[in-house]
């Protein structure tokens, strides 16, 4: 029987905002378990804990849609803070220049990944994964191997101010860096050539897309959003660890994949890891409530996000 419109548009509807499906579900399930979900002063806190994650999540969307990954963003994440912390030198009148220099650090070591796979065969994930590795190392050596650097006075204090005593800055810092990356994807040439070479680099190329341009910016854009997932670390630690940012590479893959922005490339988009951002942090302060010990925590979240995952591939493929 053929399918009516209104079942064709339901399905193309579910399709397009299975994730947001999903977000809801996880959302019920949570305040099924306690009612804190239901608080704004909490959930903005939520946003809070997640921000540097979310933050580097949308300039790795970008590089996901063109077909890539960067495995080295956790990396880039931890260098970028403990970079800012030392340029700070706990002066105010060092902070733009700290978060300058901390911005363009970042996007540097994106670009180096973009050259390099923009002018070579090499894998994105072997690539990646050994820029991750040495940037793991520079900072070690760049620190000694302890926290260096002061943080300026007010930085901290500034992003963790809450408007209305509800609402932290960093939270509404996440959700700007969000407005950017919907704004680069959706009104921008860049972000209709990111979608047209993920989906088929051959016929980009031949309709005189510059390629090679879009990977390098992809990943330095990528790199950027990593220092600013790293000045906001920064902000709502404080403490410039060298290790800060070592395992959260995985955290951002997976909401980035869970926002629907395949590893094939050309499908996916910033809105989705937003939503796929939330999911993942719901999961962790789900089982942070259930007050179970911390290896069982880690055993559920996994199962929370296979259950999600699984939902979301399900909703897909009856559309």
């Amino acid at each position: 029987m053929a399918m009516t419109p209104s079942r064709d548009g339901v399905l193309r509807f579910l399709s397009s905002y299975a994730i947001l499906a999903v977000l809801a579900a996880v959302f019920l399930l949570a305040v099924m378990i306690s009612d804190a979900f239901l608080q704004p002063k909490y959930l903005f806190n939520v946003i809070r804990q997640i921000a540097p994650v979310g933050i580097a999540a949308v300039g790795v969307t970008f590089v996901m849609i063109l077909g890539g990954v960067d495995l080295s963003i956790g990396a880039i994440i931890s260098l970028c803070a403990v970079v800012g912390a030392v340029l700070m030198d706990g002066q105010a009148a060092n902070l733009p220049m700290a978060i300058a220099l901390t911005c363009g650090i970042g996007a540097l070591a994106g670009a180096f990944n973009g050259v390099v796979l923009a002018f070579s065969r090499v894998s994105p994930f072997i690539l990646t994964l050994a820029t991750g590795i040495a940037i793991l190392g520079i900072t070690q050596i760049f620190s000694g191997g302890t926290a260096r650097g002061i943080v300026s006075p007010g930085f901290r204090e500034f992003f963790n101010y809450r408007i209305d005593g509800v609402v932290p800055v960093l939270s509404l810092a996440f959700l700007a860096a969000v407005l950017v990356g919907v704004v680069i994807q959706k009104r921008t040439l860049f972000g209709q050539y990111v979608f047209l070479t993920g989906s088929n680099r051959r016929a980009a190329l031949l309709g005189g897309i510059p390629v090679r341009g879009v990977i390098i910016a992809a990943y330095a854009l990528s790199g950027l959003f990593g220092a600013l997932g790293g000045l906001a670390l920064l902000a709502r630690s404080g403490v410039s660890s060298t290790l800060s940012g070592q395992g959260l590479e995985f955290q951002i893959l997976a909401a980035v994949v869970l926002g629907g922005t395949t590893f094939e490339g050309g499908r996916g988009g910033v809105i989705g890891t937003l939503a796929g951002v939330l999911v993942l942090v719901i999961a962790f302060n789900i089982v942070n409530i259930s007050g179970l010990p911390y290896h069982l925590q880690m055993v559920v979240m996994g199962l929370i996000i296979i259950a999600a995952s699984a939902i979301y591939g399900q909703i897909n493929a009856r559309s």
